[in-house]
């Protein structure tokens, strides 16, 4: 029996797999787990006996509150408080929680943006449920994390189409890993995000309306001393930081959050946290519950998080770099093993990956484009604007594309690859496979996963779907190989930090975010997030409001 303080409070504020185990019925959970692993209806009486679990375990740690806890499209996490008191009409109160409010809720959506999908007084919106995401407490506020949808099952937040996006994914690998023997009872996603953030003191940021107004300086002058020796990377951390860490830790931990790694970055008073990786889901709601707590955690200690992607000029910006990986079972389809070239599995789903950021570029760039991004793209360390691919170190680029004209350079056992008509360069890739994971470093500090996230596991499913379709559209087999040479995406390889060759126009680092506002780039990807049925059943399409609810399998 663990006795230490962490091994103790470490998911304490958490309804974790062990709680559901203690308080609800072997049936119960059983039915449960088939909902959250199979993607099995959830019927009102398993809800009910989930909700009734779940509320006295919520009352036993002082929480007086419930809130469907979801993402709308602003950017930030949203809540309503609802009390658990019911009268009983003799002027006493019971705590009370059933499973139809566990299940969804029906909050005002009439000011929340939508894209466009429908008018101011369509108010009606729906939050439901996401098992596969466990609930937690939040300032004696239970709060269950859930996506939003509207009334004809349009998706209102960044939940759903990460959800629908897992759900294509799982799908187009399922029947990919059959043509090698396998068939995984889940395919999901891992995902585990490097935060990295800005703290500075409250006094000094009070002094700069430009900071607060829009998160970054707008004026001043070169520090006399900047990052030119970088001593501040992986440096002794200051003790007021240590002390805003170590409450950070600890606040992570109760929440069940793996917390793992944290150290001084490049620039003058820049941090990063790295969390051990996680499902999906799971892991982008514990990303944007970790940039919450640092908002708050930081005030407590005279100082102020910056959460902006480049809030100083002369230094560094802040970034969030992304380890995604794809597993089946608990095996990680991204490992290479011995040897990756001859690994044919590996390279299928490698090729996949990289055909689908060369095929959706242009939806990948656009959900990273904002203000504070693009200014921080392509300064001191930071990746460029331009869509670029790294394979590592196994001449792996030698392996999936052989032929096209193309510039190949070799820098070690690395290959450099770029399209014929592009100048030849050698830059830092933002997006590289490092050998167990696909990093993706492109991602806005402030913003989660769920943006670039379901464009980017779309692209790699439309890819699986398209391919095996052009043989039989063109009158030859799918065995028979292309006689048209490939058009080659854009690779990177070799020191990062090297000088380009010749300067890389401007109009190649817009023209993807103007292509992107076109009309004609609905693509694969884009309609994969839309079209796969909503989290509704069939029958809820165009009619009533839903009372039991389909939930689709997801990581």
């Amino acid at each position: 029996m663990a006795t230490d303080k962490v091994s103790l409070e470490y998911g304490s504020l958490l309804f974790a797999d062990a709680d559901m185990q203690e308080r609800l019925p072997k049936p119960t959970y059983k039915k449960l787990m088939h909902v959250i692993k199979d993607g099995e209806p959830l019927d009102l009486e398993i809800a009910n006996e989930v909700a009734h679990a779940m509320k006295e375990w919520a009352l036993e740690h002082g929480a007086t509150h419930f809130t469907h806890w979801f993402q709308p499209l602003t950017g930030i996490t949203s809540e309503k408080h609802d009390s658990f008191i019911t009268p009983r009409g003799d002027g006493t109160v019971l705590m009370a929680f059933s499973g139809k409010e566990l299940v969804q809720g029906e909050p005002d959506a009439s000011s929340f943006p939508s894209g466009g999908l429908r008018a101011t007084f369509e108010a009606r919106g729906y939050t439901v449920w996401d098992p596969t995401s466990p609930a937690f407490i939040k300032d004696e506020v239970l709060c269950i994390p859930t996506a939003f949808i509207s009334y004809t099952g349009e998706a209102l937040d960044k939940k759903t189409p990460l959800l629908r996006s897992e759900v294509a994914l799982e799908n187009q690998a399922k029947r990919m890993l059959a043509l090698f023997g396998q068939k995984p009872r889940r395919v999901y996603t891992t995902i585990g995000p490097e935060q990295e953030y800005f703290l500075i003191k409250e006094e000094d940021y009070q002094t700069r309306p430009d900071l607060i107004l829009t998160g970054r300086t707008l004026f001043g002058c070169e520090p006399a001393k900047g990052q030119e020796l970088e001593e501040h990377y992986f440096g002794a951390i200051r003790p007021t930081v240590n002390e805003f860490m170590k409450e950070l830790d600890d606040e992570l931990w109760k929440l069940g959050i793996p917390a793992k790694t944290k150290h001084n970055e490049v620039a003058p008073c820049q941090h990063e946290l790295a969390p051990i990786f996680e499902m999906g889901s799971r892991a982008v709601d514990d990303n944007l519950l970790t940039m919450e707590k640092m908002r708050l955690i930081a005030s407590h200690h005279g100082l102020v998080c910056l959460q902006h992607e480049k809030p100083f000029e002369y230094v560094n910006g802040s970034g969030k770099h992304n380890n995604w990986s794809l597993c089946a079972d608990g095996k990680n389809l991204l490992e290479p093993g011995d040897d990756p070239q001859d690994n044919l599995q590996f390279l299928v789903i490698l090729a996949c990956l990289v055909a689908g950021v060369d095929t959706h570029a242009d939806l990948l760039r656009m959900s990273v484009a904002s203000a504070g991004n693009d200014h921080r793209l392509g300064a001191n360390e930071a990746p460029p604007a331009i869509i670029s691919v790294f394979l590592g170190v196994f001449s792996l680029t030698a392996v999936l594309f052989s032929r096209g004209e193309a510039f190949p350079c070799e820098q070690g056992n690395a290959l450099c690859t770029v399209y014929a008509t592009h100048p030849a360069f050698v830059v830092r890739p933002n997006i590289a496979f490092r050998g167990r994971v696909i990093r993706w470093r492109l991602e806005e500090v402030h913003a989660s996963w769920q943006h670039p996230g379901p464009l980017g596991t779309s692209a790699s499913a439309a890819v699986a779907i398209i391919s095996p379709g052009r043989g039989r559209q063109s009158g030859t087999r799918d065995t028979e190989p292309s006689t048209q040479a490939p058009q080659l995406p854009v690779f990177a390889a070799g020191s990062p930090y090297r000088q380009l060759r010749q300067p890389v126009p401007r109009v190649l680092e817009e023209e993807p975010v103007c292509r992107s506002y076109a009309p004609t780039t609905c693509s694969t990807a884009t309609r994969l997030i839309h079209s796969p049925p909503s989290l509704l059943p069939p029958k809820y399409h165009g009619g009533r409001p839903p009372t039991e609810l389909q939930l689709p399998r997801t990581a």
